[in-house]
């Protein structure tokens, strides 16, 4: 079973609060929007523990050092492709315009045989719960909305 390990970044309280969100890089996602924003993410490796995972997976895919202080576990769901994702939820701040993903190398176009260079994630907002809910992928909703949750 291929097992990911998310970080949810979330600032603010109440209705206001609001989640970072990454946007895959390349061509296939370049045209898409609505549902193709998620939290940063990515494979755990074996013997990784997955906290681990989600902060080392963070700084990937943002250039920026996991926050320190306390996380909280929010679950884990299952993606269509079959992939499960354990997320945590942290508080702190990120300035998305300082977005620094690591580069990954694809075959593009598909079974061409062609390597491309691509940021693994090309953009990263803050949303709400009503803007991750159009922005994200549905699979992903229930570990966003509760990251959000009042505590």
């Amino acid at each position: 079973m291929i097992r990911s390990a998310a970080l949810a970044l979330v600032r603010g309280e109440g209705a206001t609060a609001e989640v970072l969100l990454v946007h895959p890089g390349g061509p296939f996602w370049a045209k898409k929007d609505a549902g193709a924003w998620g939290l940063p993410k990515g494979l755990v490796e074996a013997g990784e523990d997955e906290l681990a995972a989600a902060k080392r997976e963070f700084e990937e895919e943002t250039g920026q050092r996991a926050p320190l202080g306390s996380y909280r576990a929010l679950g884990e769901v299952k993606l269509k492709s079959g992939k499960r994702v354990v997320a945590f939820a942290a508080r702190g701040d990120f300035d998305v315009t300082q977005l620094k993903s690591q580069v990954i190398e694809i075959e593009y176009p598909p079974r061409s045989g062609q390597a491309l260079r691509i940021p693994e994630v090309d953009r990263a907002a803050w949303a709400t719960l009503a803007q991750a809910q159009d922005l994200a992928n549905p699979a992903q909703l229930p570990l966003i909305a509760a990251a959000l949750a009042p505590q």
